[in-house]
């Protein structure tokens, strides 16, 4: 990295960290959760994220050496050939074979309830590796269905036919030359990953996020039992779904560990929260089924100097007063559809906030619209600090005159 560039590197690390730290900067730091436009601005789209690495890392520094901001996501592609090869059901994404979906869409999840109830909160409980290796991928990922083949039988000679006889089998060994095939793609995709994102911070630009986690019952609810199943087990299942969800929490920490030595001048995870807005449980669920494992997870994390990045998804006006109370300080907030002046009265108190401008007035509003709720959102949260500018969202089709707009607005009414 170039001098110029190191020295704007090291001042955006600081003033994203002040910020965090509820101080006060000379400039509110700007950091919009940008994905797809830097690709669909600059003559790409989200299809080229899973099958086309170096147009949508060419993309994504031309986007950032027009609108540098203090952080952002960075590059981070997915092999559409291993999701091919693996034969993935959940989701469906742009470019993959007879899909209907729009290249410049980010993908679509399917709500396919794969576990029974008995098999979620009995049977995984008891052997958690074991049913996800032989049942849980097998039907989410057709290509792996060799997996099933996997059971033992006790065996009083060991012998590479008797003992060792799942592992011959021929639909076992198919899968083994598929996971060899995707292990290839996905080593590409991460490759060409780690190359446009030091593209990128050769700009100046770190990454706004450098982990991702999940609250443990959205983990639950989004992959294993969906999200209505879910919604309904939280009444008849739930001293199961506490123990699941603390042993989904102790996992996740497990897989943190290695930022308790890493050197890296940004530490934080990202966590969208998924299935926790107004409305689809109560408070006193909401506290002892949701929060309760998250902050578990949160305590660690910022124990160890890292920064928790807390996305809540849709409306929370209802959750302020709870969150204000239970979040640890040292989070970093993001709303999506919230009263702004109350977060910034409530979680704003202790953890710094971000978010919350409109998407629809970036995609589809007037320039004057833009920039009157930029100047808006700063009047609201800027004031004794602790706040960071972004959006209700992930940009992806903004107008590049509202985009501009913003920045501009920033650039100038921002500042102190």
């Amino acid at each position: 990295m170039e001098e110029k560039a190191k020295k704007l590197y090291d001042e955006r690390v600081k003033i994203m960290s002040d910020a965090i730290a509820m101080k006060e900067p000379d400039r509110i730091p700007v950091a919009p959760f940008l994905a797809s436009v830097v690709q669909r601005l600059e003559g790409s789209s989200y299809r080229d994220l899973y099958y086309d690495y170096d147009r949508a890392g060419q993309a994504a520094v031309d986007f950032y050496t027009k609108y540098p901001v203090d952080a952002c996501t960075g590059c981070r592609f997915t092999s559409g050939k291993a999701q091919e090869v693996a034969g993935i059901n959940i989701i469906d994404w742009p470019g993959q074979p007879g899909t209907k979906i729009s290249i410049h869409s980010s993908h679509q999840v399917h709500e396919i309830e794969y576990l029974t109830p008995e098999e979620c909160y009995d049977t995984m409980i008891k052997d958690f590796d074991g049913f996800y290796l032989r049942h849980y991928i097998p039907r989410v990922f057709d290509g792996l269905k060799g997996l099933e083949s996997l059971t033992f039988s006790p065996a009083t000679i060991l012998s590479t036919g008797g003992g060792l006889g799942p592992l011959l089998k021929p639909e076992f060994l198919e899968t083994i030359d598929k996971l060899k095939q995707i292990a290839e793609y996905d080593a590409e995709a991460a490759a060409k990953s780690a190359f446009w994102s030091a593209k990128i911070e050769d700009l100046g630009i770190p990454k706004l996020f450098t982990g991702g986690g999940e609250v443990p019952f959205d983990v639950i609810s989004d992959y294993f039992r969906t999200t209505l199943p879910a919604m309904t087990d939280l009444f008849e299942y739930e001293s199961e779904i506490i123990e699941l969800c603390d042993m989904i929490a102790d996992r996740q920490i497990a897989s943190w560990k290695y930022f308790e030595t890493a050197q890296m001048p940004v530490k934080r995870v990202f966590f969208p929260l998924h299935k926790a807005m107004d409305g689809f449980m109560s408070p006193e669920q909401f506290e002892k089924i949701y929060m309760k494992p998250y902050l578990k997870m949160l305590d660690y994390l910022i124990g160890i100097g890292v920064t928790p990045f807390v996305f809540t998804e849709g409306p929370y006006n209802s959750r302020l007063d709870q969150m204000a109370e239970m979040l640890p300080k040292g989070c970093l907030v993001a709303f999506e559809t919230v009263d702004m002046k109350r977060a910034k009265e409530t979680v704003g108190k202790t953890n710094c906030i971000t978010g919350n401008l409109s998407l629809y007035t970036l995609e589809f509003g007037t320039k004057e619209e833009t920039i009157r709720q930029t100047k808006e959102l700063i009047d609201i949260c800027a004031p004794g600090g602790g706040y960071i500018f972004g959006a209700s969202g992930c940009v992806e089709n903004a107008k590049r005159e509202n985009l501009e707009a913003m920045l501009e607005t920033l650039d100038t009414y921002g500042r102190k």
